[in-house]
Parts: structure tokens; C-alpha cells; sequence
């Protein structure tokens, strides 16, 4: 089931509210309209007949008055409104006899209903003043009522939403790398709790980041100089091996530190990759230039076109994919190959033995390596997805090697 937004949630709730409180109100209008049409008929019918009958006999006022009374009528007191009624009103009932006097019926309007006496010497208009007959207003500002209510309540449950998508918004810019967003909300309510948190954590974060960033920074220029003279001392020893030895170890340790500092470069939320045309042979040299590797470790067979990328990041992760190829296959031997919009680099070697995605996580490997922190294939991932790349693996099981692609441009 796919996921909706609180603030959709209740617009839809809001909408099927309204829409039964309309619904409702329409079928209960109609319904009693319905209903009190038949009994109106019976009613006035018996009215008219009773009141012809009555007028007939010559009664006192008292007991006339005492009819309206019972029936709840009341005498019209203009004749104006009389004759309006009578030219605009719509006859319902008729009620007439030679020896009585004439009774009709008419309806004005929706729920108006007037009773009209025609006899010799007597003429009046009576109108029906109960208060049944306003039925249909009662209801209409019932459901104007409802109404107002749905939309205060509306108003009020979206305003107590509205912190949280400011919050979100904020938190948003946190994640996009902004370390000095200040999330403020004054209320003292479970939002502003959460608020609050939230600027508290962040604050946190970003005073260990500093803390980290420093000591990295600091780690890496204190361990360049001692390597740089261990190294220019390892040249001086006469024993070949010893010195092979120690320059190989002392080779490994700048690599690691250029490593860490390509980690921290990379990985920063507001590293901006320069993105230049360039033709793909450009890329491929600056690889070659950077792998500091025989020759005879790596072949290349790469079709030149022009691309849209950063040539020192691409360079970077081509160049880690090669080394750790020549490092960790048996042949000490790498391809790296264009097969459309492609770069394979392919090596000899047994398959993955854990999922592609723990060779991504920083400083994994596996039990039996012993060269480095596993920060290669990291590296490759962050620069894919710093240039919008797709870094994929599989095993070619009939050529026996491993295959790391880097899709440039449209995936395949």
C-alpha cells in the first residue's frame, strides 16, 4: 500500500467529511420533504373541509379563534399580501359547496402554505405559522453550522501541523549538508519537544564532525613527515630485501593516508564535483599517471569519446579499482575495458564471498585479506554517486574473473 502524508490524510478526511455532511443533509431535507408533502395534503385537506363546515354554521369569534389557535393559524393583516399570495400562489386544495363558503389552499414558495375564506360579507387569508414548516431553513443552518466547524477544525488540525513540515524541511537541510541550520520553535507542546531534540542533536553532530575533521587533519600531516624520512632513510640500507621491504611498507602507509584524505574530501555533503567536457582518453591517462604501477599489471582497451564528468574524481575511482585488481587477484593482473557506456575493469580471481553492498561500507573486508582498510571500493562508490554514476558488480563465472563496472551516462 503506498504511503500518503498526514497533511494529505486530512485533506482527504476533510473531503469524504464533507461530502457525508452534504449527502446527509440532502437526503434528510428530501426525505422529510417527501414526508411532510403527504401529511401536509391530509392536514390541510382536513382544515379546509373543518373550516368550511364551522363557517357554515355562523360560530361565535371565540370559538373561530380558538380553531386558529388549535391549528396554529394566523390571520394575513395585509390585504396586499393577500392578493400577491392568491396572483403568485399555486392552488394545492379546493374546498367548495353552495352553501358554503369557498376554501383554497395555496403555496408560496418551498414551505409557505396560506388558507384563503371566501364567503359573503367574509373574506380573510390564514397562514400556517408552525414551526415544522421551517424545517428545511432549521436544517440548512444546521449544515452551515457543521460546516464551519469541519473547516475551524481543518484550519486548526493543519496550523498544528504546519511546525512539523517546517521541521522537516529543516531537518531536510541538515541532511543535504548544511551543518549550521538552527531548527527554532518556540511552543511548549510535543512538537517544540521534538524540536528541540532535534537542534540539540544536531548541534552535537556537528561539533563531533569538527572534532573529527580537526583530528583527521591533523593525523595525516603528522604522519606524512615521519613516513616521508623513513622512506628516504629505507633508500640508504644496502640489504635489497630489508630496503624493498621497507619501501613497499612505507609506500602502503602513504597510500592509506591519500586514501583517508580522499575519504574526507569526498565524502563531505558539500563537495561539488567539477564537471568539465573532456574526451575519455584524458581520464585514462591521468589513471595511468596515478596508478604508479608496471605496465605490465594492467592492460586498457578503451574506445575514446567525448564525456561529461570530473576527470580528477573518475581518474581516482578507475585508479582504485585497477590497484585493488592487481592487489587482490592471483595473476596480479587487470583489464580495464569500454563496453559501451562501460568501463570494466576485470580480474582473475574468486567471486565475492559477501554481498557487493558490505565491500561498499568503509573499512570492510574480508577475514583473510591483509592488505589495507578496504576503503577502495568505498571510494568508488562515494565518486559514483558524487557524479551521478551507477557502480555495479558481477562474477563472470566462464572467464573465472570479477568484473567492477562504472555506467556513465544513460544506465544500461
Amino acid at each position: 500500500m503506498k504511503h500518503i502524508s498526514v497533511t494529505t490524510f486530512i485533506h482527504i478526511l476533510f473531503t469524504v467529511a464533507l461530502a457525508i455532511l452534504a449527502a446527509t443533509l440532502y437526503l434528510f431535507i428530501t426525505t422529510s420533504q417527501e414526508k411532510n408533502k403527504s401529511q401536509d395534503i391530509e392536514r390541510y385537506k382536513f382544515i379546509a373541509e373543518t373550516l368550511a363546515y364551522n363557517l357554515r354554521l355562523s360560530p361565535p369569534e371565540e370559538k373561530i379563534q380558538k380553531f386558529f389557535r388549535d391549528f396554529q393559524l394566523r390571520k394575513v393583516p395585509s390585504d396586499s399580501i393577500s392578493k400577491e399570495v392568491q396572483k403568485k400562489g399555486k392552488t394545492m386544495l379546493f374546498v367548495g359547496d353552495p352553501d358554503a363558503p369557498d376554501v383554497r389552499i395555496f403555496k408560496l414558495g418551498e414551505d409557505h402554505y396560506y388558507i384563503y375564506v371566501d364567503m359573503p360579507g367574509y373574506r380573510m387569508m390564514l397562514v400556517d405559522n408552525r414551526a415544522d414548516k421551517r424545517i428545511t431553513e432549521i436544517a440548512t443552518i444546521v449544515g452551515v453550522v457543521l460546516f464551519l466547524l469541519l473547516v475551524i477544525l481543518y484550519y486548526m488540525v493543519l496550523k498544528k501541523l504546519y511546525p512539523l513540515k517546517k521541521l522537516h524541511r529543516q531537518i531536510e537541510q541538515f541532511a543535504e549538508g548544511d551543518l549550521n541550520v538552527k531548527i527554532a520553535y518556540d511552543s511548549h507542546d510535543e512538537i517544540g519537544k521534538i524540536a528541540r531534540s532535534f537542534d540539540k542533536a544536531i548541534g552535537h553532530i556537528h561539533q563531533l564532525m569538527s572534532s573529527k575533521n580537526l583530528f583527521m587533519r591533523n593525523i595525516m600531516h603528522e604522519l606524512k613527515t615521519p613516513i616521508t624520512k623513513g622512506r628516504i632513510i629505507a633508500e640508504t640500507i644496502d640489504d635489497e630485501m630489508t630496503k624493498g621491504f621497507l619501501i613497499k611498507a612505507f609506500e602502503r602507509m602513504n597510500e592509506l593516508i591519500s586514501d583517508l584524505a580522499d575519504i574526507e574530501r569526498i565524502t563531505m555533503h558539500n563537495f561539488t564535483p567539477t564537471m568539465e567536457d573532456v574526451f575519455l582518453q584524458d581520464v585514462i591517462h591521468r589513471t595511468e599517471k596515478i596508478l604508479l604501477t608496471d605496465p605490465e599489471h594492467y592492460i586498457i582497451n578503451v574506445s575514446d569519446r567525448p564525456i561529461h564528468t570530473d576527470v580528477k574524481l573518475l581518474a581516482l575511482a578507475l585508479k582504485n579499482l585497477m590497484d585493488n585488481g592487481i592487489k587482490y587477484s592471483p595473476k596480479h593482473h587487470v583489464a580495464l575495458l569500454s563496453v559501451g557506456n562501460r568501463l570494466d575493469v576485470r580480474s582473475k580471481g574468486e567471486p565475492l564471498k559477501e554481498d557487493f553492498s558490505f565491500y561498499i561500507e568503509p573499512f570492510s573486508q574480508e577475514e583473510k585479506r591483509s592488505h589495507g582498510f578496504g576503503l577502495g571500493l568505498y571510494i568508488v562508490h562515494s565518486i559514483a554517486e558524487k557524479l551521478g554514476y551507477d557502480f555495479r558488480y558481477k562474477y563472470d563465472r566462464a572467464a573465472g574473473e570479477n568484473v567492477f563496472s562504472i555506467v556513465i551516462g544513460d544506465q544500461e
